[in-house]
């Protein structure tokens, strides 16, 4: 195939089957048995409001600050004498009582930003407020952390698009929504010409995408082979984000070669009619994750499993006019798994008594998590990876 018609061909191909954006490849046959720990990232898009999640049924201020919004405390499932979770949230109270669940309050970074973009891009690099990064906490760890990862699977978000957490300096991850799918996409005669009929022109772009191509076709063929090994026999409710747990679930159990999965539930920026909105995505994250807790624990892979939930900021105190809330600062972290050694609250309820302009002032860094992830479960250096010291947490 000509240069000409091959950078054609490609620009066409590139944008209609959405080929997954990685550096390093993997050939057939090279994929190593999964070993170790398992960490599993879910994101909560649009910034969920932690205050109507993890809710403080006796604080007068919060009912004063949320005088239609608050959550009676005759509704709010309680789980110690001061907080509790969203009604919406019941299939998760299994999973507190059975020491599973740690909750941490009031989660955020010094000078927060309230821009959904700007304050992802801060979790998702690990980065001061003020500071720019183009590599995420997880992409770094990929790059010089984590051995036997020159697969780009190795760390898999079940989407379409990665996210900039799984982009590193020099490997990233691998972003794959559905294994038939991509399976078929990459299975393409036209792409399989392409890929393997080339004129030996050695322009790094041209390389590139040829190279591209190669490692994507290897990698799906694993994905798709490792996605048939096993059926999970735990019934998951019928929604996108249960669906996606439950791949990751049957990954798991197949032995992939996968030790980071990223998965992402969006359409929390409730600005307006808050309560209904989002009780119905609590339930479907509670849900989902009662599911897939049962799951593992089924197949004995929860106790090398922990599941870490985000959003990238809290909302404000007060209630605003339209029955929601609007960009705010902290917010609680869920972590999940068979092996923690602090269960239920790790600190104090938010303090509404002492507020930043109406936000919550924020009484952990998020970073400290990280650390604690990259050296006591993924067993890399945090400083090396974060460009600085963050004391550690007891997870």
């Amino acid at each position: 195939m000509k240069r000409r018609n091959f950078l054609k061909a490609s620009a066409i191909a590139s944008t209609s089957v959405m080929i997954p954006q990685f550096l390093k490849g993997v050939t057939p046959g090279t994929a190593l048995s999964r070993s170790g720990k398992n960490l599993v990232v879910v994101q909560f898009s649009g910034g969920n409001d932690g205050l109507n999640t993890i809710i403080p049924y006796q604080n007068d201020l919060y009912y004063k600050n949320r005088p239609t919004l608050g959550i009676k405390a005759n509704e709010v499932l309680k789980v110690n004498p001061e907080l509790g979770f969203n009604p919406a949230m019941a299939s998760l109270q299994s999973i507190y009582d059975e020491g599973l669940m740690t909750i941490i309050n009031s989660v955020g970074y010094p000078n927060p930003d309230r821009s959904h973009f700007r304050s992802m891009d801060i979790w998702h690099t690990a980065s001061d407020s003020n500071e720019y990064l183009s590599s995420g906490w997880l992409g770094r760890y990929l790059d010089g952390s984590c051995d036997g990862c020159q697969s780009p699977h190795h760390a898999l978000e079940v989407d379409d698009t990665l996210s900039l957490s799984l982009k590193g300096r020099e490997r990233s991850g691998f972003a794959m929504s559905n294994p038939k799918q991509l399976k078929r996409i990459s299975d393409n005669k036209f792409l399989k010409h392409i890929a393997h009929h080339h004129d030996h022109e050695h322009e790094e772009n041209v390389e590139y995408l040829y190279k591209t191509l190669l490692d994507t076709q290897a990698s799906a063929n694993y994905l798709y082979q490792k996605s048939k090994v096993h059926k999970t026999k735990v019934k998951y409710p019928n929604n996108g984000f249960a669906k996606d747990l439950k791949q990751i679930a049957e990954l798991m159990t197949a032995d992939a070669d996968i030790k980071i999965y990223y998965v992402n539930l969006s359409g929390f920026d409730t600005h307006v009619g808050q309560k209904n909105k989002q009780a119905r995505l609590l339930k479907i994250y509670a849900d989902g994750m009662s599911a897939f807790v049962k799951d593992l624990k089924n197949n004995g892979l929860l106790d090398d499993t922990l599941i870490m939930t985000f959003s990238e900021f809290g909302r404000r105190v007060q209630q605003n006019a339209s029955n929601g809330t609007d960009h705010g600062t902290a917010n609680n972290v869920f972590l999940m798994g068979g092996n923690l050694q602090k269960q239920g609250f790790y600190n104090a309820a938010p303090d509404l008594k002492k507020l930043d302009k109406g936000d919550l002032i924020y009484q952990m860094d998020f970073r400290r998590i990280y650390a604690t992830i990259l050296e006591d479960w993924l067993d890399a250096s945090p400083t090396q990876i974060l460009g600085k010291q963050f004391q550690k947490i007891i997870i």
